[in-house]
């Protein structure tokens, strides 16, 4: 039989002897912790467990004992398992609070808790070997945030991006008899790229229609500002007389003083609606496609102008002019190189490619059902079937005009009675959605005409009318689009204009009247002995769409450039401390009046304390700062109070900031004012 001191002896050849061992148990860097029984009783806890844990005195004493502060943390139930069970545990970042000289640490481990069995195999305890990756985690996830923080900084750059280019490109085409306009602008993914293209139409003096498509090198902030001056300056030349070439050696010369507009390409094509001739200029840039529903697409030939700024000569003759023609129902398609430019595809390839799908588009092969007329499926269809397929890393931005009969002009004869009113309304809109009118002039223009039909019905001949004639009592509507781009909308009725006093009008006619002029461009009356006359005039037009990847192919042919379809609210907040009202949705060029007239109202012409809380206000143009700055003048002259409250990182809060207005980034009913 092999006595202890044998035992020992071989074990210590093995092993070492047991100082040795201590030492290098002691002095092992990750954590090594030995406990016995089922209490977990501790008997040995090395150095760097110790300092870890912060406890001294933890041999002898139970896990609970030591750690209490672990209770809830599936840590001794951890254990029970590995003593039960005789399974092995092992985790990676485990996530552990424990008291360090009375302060409430987190900390994460990695860790392998096994079974300790005595000489006869059975269980006797547990050991634990762990590593201590907090310093890790933590990293990693400050790595984390950082890109998030990142992604949100890109977000609300990108943002920016985004409603600038929104800002500065035209509100709408113009809606004419004899062309159909479109334009869709997908902005470029990647990073801060979007901002470089642009677009626009205008009806000339002459009466023919000038498309402009062009492409900055630059892109984002600065680029979208780069691309609204050169199309700003060429708007303005175009209108002039109509002269391509001069209009290019116009922005030819600026593109040279301005830093960043050198190299910028630009297509100019001008069509005249009477006989389908096309006069262009390709300065740098594709050329124009041709396409109509029963024949393939062509494009016509580059005028050999190159981008502007360049080496050549100034001059007109740098701009030399193709001509061509278009047939009944073909289209003029000007679009920019982020079309053509995509991933794996060669120029030439994607030129083909470009003109087979816009083809298809037109002729509703591609994805049918969609109810757009033929040259809105071109911009937007073709624009979505390219970019599915190879990624886009530029702008992509496409401008239609279809050449097309003259539709028919309105015409309604009604009886002077109450139920024509909607009628009118409905018939109206069915007309200028016919001509190709976007939605907010649609609203506009068939309210107003239910405003006039609805005072003649109830004024011309009614109680409080003059006397007529049986059967004369009717109300004729006409409307007919110029080739401007103006719908003339006539009311008329037979009978005879009868002044009314001030007291009388507010509760009848005059109303509706003033109402039908606030809507649209102008309203004029004409009286006679054999009745009168209501004409209204509004230059109608459609939105261009600007979007961005994630709204392609979602909800309809896309975003309207500036007709934003959102509505602005000014909701009063009844259980404030103070009277206050609370702004959401954007402040355009087109919702600063009724801003104004709420304001107005709501302060009492200025005599009147509010606080307007301008935190939900998605985006504040210039005109809606106008409006501010006149509201609070008016509110400082009238001995008012007007306080503006934009919470810190807002959209309205930044503009504030930079517009110098006076408001508060703290809520005044909830924290200490802090005036800017």
């Amino acid at each position: 039989m092999t006595s202890a001191s044998t035992r020992d002896r071989d074990w210590a050849g093995e092993v070492g002897d047991a100082q040795t061992v201590r030492a290098v148990f002691d002095e092992t860097p990750v954590l090594l912790l030995g406990m016995e029984g089922p209490e977990h009783r501790i008997v040995a806890a090395n150095a760097a467990f110790r300092a870890t844990t912060g406890r001294t005195g933890q041999v002898g004493r139970t896990l609970v004992e030591v750690f209490p502060e672990m209770e809830g943390q599936q840590v001794y139930e951890m254990y029970d398992r590995v003593y039960r069970t005789g399974r092995q545990q092992v985790a990676r970042e485990w996530h552990v609070q424990m008291d360090v000289e009375g302060v409430r640490t987190d900390g994460y481990y990695d860790f392998t808790v096994t079974p300790w069995r005595g000489p006869d195999g059975e269980i006797v305890g547990t050991t634990l070997v762990s590593v201590d990756v907090t310093h890790r985690v933590l990293e990693r996830q400050a790595a984390q945030q950082r890109v998030e923080d990142a992604e949100r900084r890109y977000a609300v750059a990108r943002d920016t991006v985004v409603s600038l280019q929104r800002e500065l490109l035209p509100p709408g085409l113009p809606v004419l008899p004899r062309a159909r306009l479109a334009a869709t602008c997908l902005l470029a993914e990647a990073d801060s790229a979007a901002g470089g293209d642009w677009f626009d139409a205008m009806v000339l003096p002459c009466g023919r229609v000038a498309m402009t498509v062009g492409d900055v090198v630059g892109h984002g902030v600065a680029g979208s500002a780069v691309m609204g001056q050169l199309r700003a300056v060429l708007q303005d030349r175009l209108l002039e007389d109509g002269d391509i070439a001069r209009a290019l050696t116009a922005l030819d010369a600026m593109a040279r003083r301005i830093p960043g507009a050198r190299a910028a390409t630009v297509c100019v094509a001008v069509l005249d609606p009477a006989d389908g001739t096309v006069s262009y200029c390709t300065a740098g840039h594709p050329p124009p496609l041709v396409v109509g529903a029963q024949r393939p697409g062509r494009y016509l030939p580059s005028t050999g102008a190159s981008p502007l700024g360049g080496d050549a000569a100034p001059g007109d003759a740098r701009f030399p002019l193709g001509t061509a023609r278009l047939a009944d129902g073909e289209l003029l398609v000007l679009f920019t190189d982020g079309l053509v430019e995509r991933t794996g595809r060669d120029h030439a390839g994607s030129l083909v490619e470009v003109a087979q799908v816009a083809a298809d588009a037109a002729a509703d092969r591609a994805l049918r059902g969609s109810g757009l007329t033929a040259v809105q499926r071109v911009c937007t269809q073709t624009v979505e079937l390219l970019v599915r397929q190879a990624p886009h890393t530029d702008d992509v931005t496409i401008l239609a005009a279809q050449w097309v009969a003259p539709p028919p002009p309105l015409r309604l004869d009604l009886p002077a009675q109450r139920g024509v009113i909607a009628g009118a309304y409905r018939a109206a809109g069915r007309w200028l959605e016919q001509l190709g009118a976007g939605e907010q002039d649609v609203s506009a223009l068939r309210h107003a005409v239910a405003e006039l039909v609805t005072n003649c019905v109830e004024h011309a001949y009614g109680a409080d009318g003059p006397p007529h004639e049986p059967g004369t009592a009717t109300v004729t509507v006409t409307g007919d689009l110029g080739p401007d781009g103006v719908a003339r909308i006539a009311v008329a009725d037979r009978g005879r204009w009868r002044e009314r006093p001030p007291a009388a009008s507010s509760r009848s006619g005059g109303l509706g009247l003033m109402l039908a002029g606030e809507l649209v461009d102008s309203l004029q009356l004409r009286r006679s002995p054999a009745g009168t006359t209501a004409e209204l005039r509004h230059a109608v037009r459609t939105p261009g769409r600007v979007l961005t990847l994630g709204e392609i192919g979602a909800g309809g042919p896309g975003v309207p450039v500036r007709d934003d379809p959102d509505l602005l609210l000014v909701l009063d907040e009844p259980h404030a401390a103070t009277p206050r009202v609370r702004v959401d949705g954007p402040v355009t060029s087109v919702t600063a009046a009724q801003l104004a007239a709420d304001l107005q109202r709501l302060t009492r012409h200025g005599t009147r304390h509010l606080t307007v809380d301008l935190t939900g206000v998605t985006l504040l143009s210039s005109a809606g700062v106008a409006v501010l700055q006149q509201a609070l003048g008016r509110s400082r002259d009238q001995a008012g109070r007007l306080s503006l409250y934009a919470a810190a990182g807002t959209p309205a809060q930044h503009v504030l900031a930079l517009t110098a207005l006076a408001y508060t980034s703290a809520d005044p009913d909830r924290e200490p004012d802090v005036p800017r």
